[in-house]
């Protein structure tokens, strides 16, 4: 277990700040989820693995983590002002509830294909209008929203008189252009910044509630305030997402926190960077897009075979999270040859004779290396760091293959040990449930048989030929 400091990149000082949890050993930390009008893309699957990791590990150290990450079924405006869920409901003759429900579904059957954790709450914006309209009315209360024609506005010139806005993005006034959901209804605002609290809801809108200020739906920026606030409390540890969510939204939500509560919501805001694919911004409408289960199944034309989905979560860890990484097969294919190497090194290690007699000198050398591991996660939770560590693990293994070293059932548990905490309960990568390659084995087992002849080891060369003719693959020595 490590004993050093764990350091975390914050995106509102611009800075890596050592990481102490405001509640004792217990860490608050909100997530802002999918708009579950259509199926997840693998951007977003690559911020959900990454925010994974950070879960697992800040629970392997001991803390009591309270996940939440949010379920957006209502609120998320187009340009047009249409909400994106009831626009889809139209297209497919469905309830806006059913096209929630369904790609809420699916989102959750590809997280689990990728062996993401649950989170401790995964709440809805729609569960939450009661909460929502409080907050609304809260701040009307203290002059920083006005009403509107039957919608309601954040007021960014009278908010600015008590805090910055924009400052976790580094925007100012005269630079800031209106949210792209905000731009109906345009005569509606005091300011072209302001957004949209609550949104009226014209005729023709299928998701609509009932409010002070007439039949409406909550703006897509309140939601996380309100259910941040409910179950993580007026202010937590960290908030997370898409580095596209800094600006408005994250910016947006601190306004809103601090002006109901006058607290800034969150200690620490993380941000996960895009995957492109062959280079270029994945987009639906340039067809530069492949989603999930098209890289799993194979039937995506950019992609010549299925891959596995533990594959494709170890090659979004060969990136630092706050890096942006491109998708491609040559990329994949690169990272399926590392997948296997690791499995290499893990099976020999399995295979390793031991001795009797401990060897201190040995564990010294592996607690380093698990030091050095452990110094990777403390430094942002650099996973690429860690997976070029455990590759360096190859070294000892060598050594103790080799008889440089030799090693003993203490010392090896120990280092299988690290290996299940490492890639599989950290990592997440499943190692243990992968099968591998029959001919692979035999191919290991007979690298080590001719180095233990090479070198005069003769017990080990016939222990490993005798195991090998029990089932059926006899070995004719000439020599």
């Amino acid at each position: 277990m490590s004993q050093k400091d764990l350091y975390i990149y914050n995106s509102l000082t611009s800075s890596k700040e050592k990481f102490k949890s405001l509640r004792n050993n217990s860490v608050g930390m909100y997530v802002c989820g999918p708009t579950v009008y259509s199926d997840v893309h693998l951007g977003n699957c690559r911020t959900f693995i990454s925010f994974d990791v950070i879960y697992r590990y800040l629970a392997h150290l001991g803390y009591k983590v309270r996940y939440v990450r949010n379920i957006t079924d209502v609120g998320h405006l187009e340009d047009t002002g249409e909400d994106k869920i009831s626009k889809k409901a139209k297209t497919e003759k469905l309830e806006p509830m059913e096209i929630a429900q369904k790609y809420t579904n699916s989102f959750r059957e590809i997280l689990k294909k990728f062996n993401v954790l649950d989170p401790s709450i995964e709440p809805t914006a729609s569960g939450h209008i009661t909460e929502q309209i409080l907050i609304i009315e809260d701040l009307i209360q203290k002059n920083l929203a006005y009403i509107s024609n039957g919608s309601v506005y954040f007021d960014i010139s009278n908010y600015n008189e008590i805090d910055s806005y924009g400052k976790l993005s580094g925007r100012d006034l005269d630079n800031i252009k209106s949210n792209s959901r905000d731009l109906v209804s345009q005569d509606d605002k005091k300011n072209e910044f302001d957004f949209a609290l609550w949104k009226k809801a014209e005729k023709n809108h299928l998701m609509r509630w009932n409010s002070p200020w007439g039949e409406g739906f909550p703006g897509w920026h309140l939601e996380c305030t309100a259910m941040s606030k409910k179950y993580l409390g007026d202010e937590f540890d960290i908030h997370g997402g898409g580095i596209d969510l800094k600006f408005p939204h994250h910016d947006c939500e601190i306004a809103q926190c601090i002006g109901h509560t006058g607290k800034q919501p969150a200690k620490f805001w993380m941000h996960a960077n895009m995957l492109t694919l062959n280079n270029k911004k994945m987009s639906k409408s340039t067809g530069n897009n492949i989603l999930p289960n098209e890289l799993f199944s194979g039937i995506n034309d950019q992609f010549s075979k299925p891959y596995d989905p533990n594959i494709v979560r170890f090659f979004f860890l060969q990136a630092h999270y706050r890096n942006e990484l491109d998708i491609s097969e040559s990329a994949i294919q690169a990272s399926e040859k590392g997948f296997n190497r690791l499995i290499e090194i893990i099976n020999r290690l399995s295979l390793v004779q031991t001795v009797k007699t401990k060897n201190d000198k040995l564990l010294d050398t592996i607690k380093k290396w698990e030091n050095n591991c452990y110094d990777c996660l403390n430094d942002d939770f650099n996973t690429p760091m860690l997976l070029a560590e455990i590759f360096n693990s190859n070294k000892i293994i060598n050594n103790i293959e080799n008889n440089v070293t030799e090693i003993s059932q203490v010392e090896k548990d120990y280092f299988i040990n690290l290996f299940d905490i490492f890639l599989n309960k950290i990592l997440g990568l499943n190692f243990k449930k992968d099968k591998i390659n029959n001919d692979s084995v035999l191919e290991i087992l007979l690298k080590l048989r001719d180095n233990a002849r090479k070198h005069k080891d003769y017990k080990l060369s016939d222990s490993i030929r005798d195991e090998l003719a029990k089932i059926g693959i006899n070995l004719n020595d000439k020599d």
